[in-house]
């Protein structure tokens, strides 16, 4: 363990499990190691109490599995294109006891069959939050090497500003029609997502050209506006 330690192996893979609010996760190399600022996502979800939420990017099924486990009338769907990551946060799920309380879904979006995003589907979602990648390629060279020669590439980086994945998701037209009004939904949908230090400004105007007319951002623990929210 000193060795693996000495070539700068994340900690929490070498021991394989991660602390994550009150729940214990299973990790490796399949997925990103929790961070604590991610927290604040389940923090928010615990003050709204949707009755059922998105879950974009799940990786190890932290929040998704958080949320369920402290949320306990709220379904959970959860998403990631990792098939690999996605065995992770099933495996989570089982070991936990939530398997039968969270649904995972290959994909950015859950499809037709499942119905929570859309205009139909929209009418059945709370609450969207989303951990995408979000580091910039010129920071890439920065990072420490816990993150760049161990962590999954593809769950950090996020093109030239760092906000493609998030630009992505708030042009899609399903996640659009959740900032406009909806006679059977019960609560105001909202979305929230984790950004970097410097992004919160850019990701506001993103969430504001989707249609989420208030946008409101969190600070993580040092202070950086560490989370961007929106309701319609």
């Amino acid at each position: 363990m000193v060795r693996r330690r000495l070539r700068r192996e994340p900690v929490a893979y070498i021991l394989g499990c991660k602390g994550f609010r009150n729940i214990e996760l299973a990790v490796d190399r399949r997925v990103l190691v929790p961070r604590p600022e991610t927290e604040l996502l389940v923090e928010l979800a615990l003050e709204l109490r949707p009755r059922r939420i998105l879950d974009v990017g799940t990786g190890s099924g932290a929040i998704a599995l958080a949320i369920a486990a402290e949320l306990p009338g709220c379904e959970v769907l959860a998403t990631d294109t990792s098939a690999a990551a996605l065995e992770v946060a099933r495996g989570n799920a089982a070991r936990l006891g939530l398997a039968e309380r969270v649904q995972f879904v290959e994909g950015t979006l859950p499809g037709d069959e499942v119905g929570w995003v859309g205009e139909a589907g929209a009418e059945r979602c709370d609450l969207v939050v989303a951990n995408l990648p979000y580091v910039a390629e010129v920071e890439w060279a920065d990072l420490e090497p816990e993150v760049t020669e161990w962590e999954p590439r593809e769950a950090l980086l996020a093109g030239a500003d760092g906000l493609d994945a998030i630009r992505t998701l708030l042009a899609d037209e399903r996640v659009r029609s959740l900032s406009r009004p909806a006679r059977q939904r019960a609560n105001a949908t909202a979305i929230a997502l984790e950004v970097g230090a410097g992004q919160s400004a850019a990701a506001s105007a993103l969430m504001r050209e989707a249609g989420f007319g208030t946008v409101e951002t969190r600070p993580d623990l040092a202070g950086i506006p560490r989370v961007v929210w929106g309701r319609k």
